[in-house]
């Protein structure tokens, strides 16, 4: 029997680079050493080619090489017959079909045959556009020093907002690396039953605990002498030249003169680590930082396959001090990969509020917005959750919306509210799935009445009958891109060179979702997917029901990497 190859699911990168190569032809192989002497240069392959994403432009086109491109590429951009032809015949894993293609005052125009789109994503269930579009091999541990006793274990109430911060973005990280493949675990190991342990499962965060009197002595003494025997000690007599010399660093008032010293300078230089702060010079090794560095090597323990990657997840205000810890790790021995995820301030302008004030302050808000909405049917364990789950939200989006190494302005005036209307972030968010959630049981309710049949097969649907511009907006701008936006934590981890430092973005998710939340909102007040039931009208109300299904789970996969879950009813 014949086996038949499974399509690959759509994407916008390989349609972008089919494009290029139509476009380019057999330029694409010319050697650079050729260009010369009054040659045409050719643009790179990924600057040929736009997607475009507006309601506006996606009225006439859905990619465009613009007329600058063409001119480089063809004497007054004058398309060959040819290379049109190779266009629009465009084909490939992968790809976007190509419906047709005109040269207009702005470029060359090309258009995607929407209904085979439609039917290529939304038929099969749409399974394989809610995950990323391959799985990675490799161990992460994600490390909080905010989290790390000093030495006691922090609090709620010790723990600042850029700090939260940092916790946050380490959970979110986690399940989008998680999601990619990767095995993940995160450092460091909290007390059971504690404050911050009760404070975290409030927002959803889920962080590794152990017994009350659990101790990690066994490898703080490891620790320390692997410290106490590493070439870059500090020796006493190395260290009286050091400090006798008039510019060399002197010793702190307070330091025992018999302290364990470690030349973190020699560290990063002799081992060729790069982007490391040149003023790091000789630390002495205190007690929290050997406990640290126990928690980093227990994190690491069960990685016995593969090396693992470290990343520390830390504020600007912490950088230097996780700078000095990478260090000592390493000059203890640990070879595995380390890079620094470093997060802006958080400021509260006229205020002064810890994590445990602010999520009292949101909680409140988010419990008398809900009354004054919804009256006395706030009560109860079920609204309880309700609000636990919109509050964490709203903490979230707040604080994970922006880009991380940028600072985040909260307002937190006690009679600013939170709003259950309007773009604002997650409420906003949390209640368009809602709305999802609500459409279907409004359905599933009609079948039992009669009024429609069970959603047929999709392969019996014409989906043509999506017509109307928002849903073509829905499917080419979320849908088929999400599975790229969640490809791109795990390339920036594998990124090689760049330093200690690494930049991800992390605030990608919540863009996203707010973004779909307002077309999806735009969209779901201006068509009636439930229409009257008559017979003829069935095709076009399943089409978008197989649509606005595919997106509740985009919702749910999108707010899973947020240890978010739906909110199903408001």
């Amino acid at each position: 029997m014949e086996n038949i190859e499974e399509p690959s699911p759509l994407r916008i990168t390989p349609t972008v680079r089919a494009l290029s190569s139509a476009l380019r032809g057999k330029r694409e192989n010319v050697p650079d050493s050729s260009r010369g002497n009054g040659d045409r240069i050719f643009p790179e392959p990924e600057k040929l080619w736009f997607k475009e994403s507006s309601a506006k432009n996606l009225r006439n086109r859905d990619f465009l090489s613009p007329t600058t491109m063409l001119n480089t590429l063809y004497a007054d951009g004058q398309v060959p017959p040819a290379v049109m032809s190779r266009v629009l015949s465009l084909r490939g894993n992968g790809v976007l079909p190509v419906a047709g293609g005109e040269v207009m005052g702005e470029g060359l125009r090309v258009r995607v045959d929407r209904a085979a789109a439609f039917r290529a994503v939304l038929a099969g269930g749409a399974t394989d556009y809610l995950k990323p579009s391959g799985q990675k091999q490799g161990c992460v541990v994600l490390n909080c020093p905010a989290l790390h006793p000093k030495p006691n274990t922090p609090t709620p109430d010790t723990l600042t907002l850029g700090q939260l911060r940092t916790v946050l973005l380490a959970d979110h990280m986690g399940a989008l690396l998680r999601g990619q493949g990767f095995s993940v675990s995160y450092c460091p190991t909290l007390p059971e039953d504690s404050d911050i342990i009760t404070f975290l499962r409030a927002l959803g965060i889920d962080w590794p605990t152990a017994p009350a009197n659990w101790t990690n002595e066994e490898r703080e003494e490891k620790i320390q002498e692997a410290l106490e025997n590493c070439p870059y000690r500090e020796r006493e007599t190395e260290r009286g030249r050091r400090t006798s010399g008039g510019g060399g660093r002197k010793v702190e008032e307070g330091e025992n003169e018999g302290a364990l010293r470690v030349n973190l300078k020699r560290v990063f230089q002799e081992e060729g680590l790069l982007g490391y702060d040149p003023s790091l010079g000789t630390c002495t090794v205190h007690r929290d930082s050997v406990s640290h560095l126990a928690q980093l090597d227990l994190a690491t323990a069960d990685h016995t396959v593969a090396m693992a990657t470290a990343l520390h997840v830390t504020s600007c205000q912490d950088e230097f001090r996780q700078q000095q810890i990478a260090m000592l790790w390493r000059a203890s021995g640990a070879t595995h990969t380390q890079r620094h995820l470093v997060c802006g301030p958080v400021k509260t302008p006229g205020s002064h509020l810890t994590a445990a004030q602010y999520l009292q302050l949101r909680r409140g808000q988010m419990k008398e917005a809900s009354e004054m909405k919804y009256g006395d049917q706030v009560e109860g364990q079920t609204w309880d959750d309700i609000i636990r789950v919109m509050t964490s939200a709203t903490v979230r989006f707040e604080l994970l919306s922006t880009v991380h190494t940028s600072p985040v302005t909260l307002d937190v005036q006690r009679e600013g509210g939170v709003s259950t209307k309007g773009p604002r972030g997650g409420v906003f968010v949390m209640y368009n799935c809602a709305r999802l959630h609500t459409l279907f049981d409004s359905y599933e309710r009609g079948v039992e009445k009669g009024l429609y049949p069970e959603i047929p097969e999709g392969s019996q649907l014409d989906f043509s009958a999506l017509k109307e511009e928002g849903e073509w907006l829905l499917l080419f701008n979320y849908l088929i891109p999400f599975s790229e936006l969640l490809d791109q934590s795990g390339q920036a981890l594998d990124g090689e060179g760049g330093g200690a430092r690494v930049n991800i973005k992390t605030e990608q998710i919540c863009k996203f979702l707010v973004s779909l939340s307002k077309d999806f909102s735009s969209y779901y007040n201006r068509v009636h997917v439930l229409g009257e039931p008559l017979p003829h009208l069935f095709n076009q109300m399943f089409c978008r029901l197989y649509l606005l299904r595919a997106l509740r789970e985009l919702y749910h996969s999108a707010l899973d990497t947020l240890n978010l879950p739906p909110i199903r009813q408001l």
